[in-house]
């Protein structure tokens, strides 16, 4: 069984060349991004009255999904970390812009311009600690902050993830509700091993009757609730924040606080040394009080 890629490299690692055209050319690849993004168009609810949209596709690799939101008549601009997969976007003239960028540093786009946004695949590699500055808890506070603060006001943000547990699952959509989102997860056919797939689906602003979660699909077409499926991985409550995370430091323990019989021992061996000691006194190793 293939083990996870955020679990093997950084992306803008292991999404080199080669398997940024690997990945791009695959015909099961392709089938898969464009219905996945379809869907997450669906989830966005934007308004059907034939006007052009300008949507953020965050993580957006080679162009697969923005060829979707192209398609559906909208503009958008699309973020990834991948030097390689931007390279093949751009051999493949996407229409959309595309933006180098780390997202767990930020969007850095201005406040309420976007009007909606989506992402395939991507934002569970903020559970990963690929670099010793690296905090994932950090980085998903930055992501999600300046994701709301670019949306304009009651706009959607539909973010389909792979979590490895429910608990990591959680971990993301506890942040996106810090960061002020309503919304919650919507899990399509929650009970196929292949075809189960789960979308966060975030409204900016305060919760409404248009912002409530909308239905999630099941293998017979009628709707059901993600409720149902969490039995199967309450077993595994650890949030997992990847096996490559680099172990911090060794910081020493009981560390012993040197008092004034210590300092007053260490100036009578320097003075049997014969070196120039000043005289004891009250004030001899005593704590200075902190001042400004």
């Amino acid at each position: 069984m293939t083990s996870r890629p955020e679990l093997q490299a950084p992306p803008e690692i292991f999404y080199n060349d080669d398997e940024a055209r690997k990945y791009t050319s695959s015909s099961r690849i392709i089938d898969i991004q464009a219905k996945l993004s379809e869907r997450a168009v669906e989830l966005l609810a934007l308004p059907d009255d034939d006007v052009p949209r300008l949507l953020l596709d965050i993580g957006c690799g080679s162009g697969l999904s923005g060829e979707t939101l192209t398609e559906f008549g909208h503009q958008w601009i699309g973020l990834d970390i991948s030097p390689s997969m931007l390279d093949v976007a751009l051999e493949r003239e996407a229409e959309g812009d595309l933006i180098l960028s780390d997202m767990g540093q930020g969007l850095g786009l201005r406040p309420g311009v976007i009007d909606g946004a989506i992402s395939i695949s991507a934002v569970q590699w903020l559970c990963n600690a690929d670099k010793s500055s690296h905090e994932p808890r950090l980085r998903l506070k930055a992501f999600f902050g300046s994701l709301y603060r670019c949306l304009a006001r009651g706009a959607r943000a539909v973010l389909q993830v792979y979590p490895e547990n429910v608990a990591q699952r959680e971990l993301i959509l506890g942040f996106a509700m810090r960061s002020g989102f309503s919304g919650g997860v919507v899990v399509d056919f929650p009970h196929s091993t292949k075809q189960r797939k789960e979308y966060l689906v975030l409204t900016c602003g305060q919760a409404s009757l248009n912002s409530t979660t909308p239905n999630a699909k099941g293998e017979d077409g009628e709707s059901c609730s993600d409720e149902d499926d969490s039995s199967g991985d309450e077993k595994n409550h650890s949030v997992s924040v990847s096996d490559r995370h680099r172990p911090r430091k060794k910081q020493k323990l009981n560390k012993k606080v040197r008092g004034k019989e210590w300092v007053l021992k260490k100036k009578d061996q320097m003075r049997r040394k014969g070196n120039a000691v000043p005289l004891d006194t009250k004030y001899t190793a005593r704590k200075r009080k902190d001042r400004f």
